[in-house]
């Protein structure tokens, strides 16, 4: 009953749980760097708890939903990069690293936590969860165009393209193995568990950002005004991109869960298939990017709540 309580309380105040996260990231760099290793670990444990949360019926099993779905993958994946590619171009950035990082940031799917932060701003899961799997199953083929423009310095497409594959089969493992056990053992869960489930995808965000954070104090002890100049880049574009996404949609259940995504995008992937001497550049941008990420909550559901009419919820 004590662990119960304890996931219940985190459901209530699960927006201040995520600051909790962030500050003890950027408080014990020691810590953070430990974690580090196993991210990938725990954001697999964090997809497989979202899974169970919302159940196969509530995100994929909705075969209606599939062109919808894919259409706002494409948007988000692929029409928005190759547009952010085409002004960066067009306005002679291509080689500077804050265009470059912009660029990759849009590219990337949603981050695992989405359907989670849905739920903290007051909105149904469901579609985060939807554009979440699908996201990922299409990141090998949507990422392709843009390496390509991108050029050569980018390393080898099909070393990228199978690495991608292999997120994607991670992140549908972890996955079906959550839809699997929610419909084994919790087929008809009570509130009260959902609660409880809520506050279980809570406290795994706030724990995961803590190893999240261990790029950022090497970047702040070396050069703190550059760091600075990664900070505002990083709100910037996550939120700047959530706002136009949600101002721009018609009012529906999905333009809270899109905008979500739209400015928050899982940028640590990138990590895992670029090249280590691009990777070190981007890395003050993606620690600096956690900031805006785990706030959003905090700040945007603020700014969802005054503009959700009530078709939108």
């Amino acid at each position: 009953m004590l662990a119960a309580r304890a996931l219940e309380f985190c459901a209530r105040h699960g927006r201040w749980g995520l600051v909790v996260g962030l500050l003890a990231g950027l408080a014990l760099p020691g810590l953070a760097q430990t974690m580090r290793p196993w991210l990938p670990h725990m954001v697999a444990g964090l997809l497989f708890i979202t899974a169970f949360r919302v159940g196969y019926k509530g995100s994929i099993g909705q075969v209606r939903a599939v062109p919808r779905v894919l259409a706002e993958v494409l948007i988000l994946q692929l029409a928005l990069p190759l547009l952010a590619l085409a002004i960066v171009f067009g306005f002679g950035l291509s080689a500077t690293t804050a265009a470059l990082a912009v660029v990759l940031m849009l590219s990337a799917p949603s981050i695992s936590g989405s359907p989670n932060f849905a739920v903290l701003v007051g909105h149904d899961p469901a579609p985060a969860m939807q554009i979440l799997v699908m996201g990922m199953a299409l990141f090998p083929l949507t990422i392709l165009p843009v390496l390509l423009i991108l050029g050569p310095a980018f390393g080898d497409i099909g070393g990228v393209a199978a690495t991608s594959l292999r997120l994607s089969v991670v992140i549908f493992l972890a996955t079906g193995l959550g839809f699997v056990t929610r419909h084994v053992v919790l087929s008809n869960p009570t509130p009260a568990q959902i609660q409880r489930l809520d506050g279980a995808g809570v406290l795994a965000l706030a724990i995961i950002v803590v190893g999240l954070m261990a790029g950022i104090g090497p970047v702040f002890q070396a050069a703190p005004l550059a760091l600075a100049g990664w900070v505002a880049l990083a709100f910037a574009a996550n939120f700047g991109i959530q706002i136009a996404a949600f101002m721009l949609l018609p009012a529906s259940p999905r333009a809270v869960p899109f905008s979500l995504i739209a400015g928050n995008r899982n940028v640590a992937l990138l990590l895992l298939v670029l090249p280590p001497e691009l990777t070190g550049q981007l890395l003050p941008f993606i620690g600096c990017y956690q900031l805006p990420m785990y706030l959003t909550p905090v700040i945007m559901s603020r700014f969802y709540g005054r503009h959700t009419t009530g078709d939108n919820g």
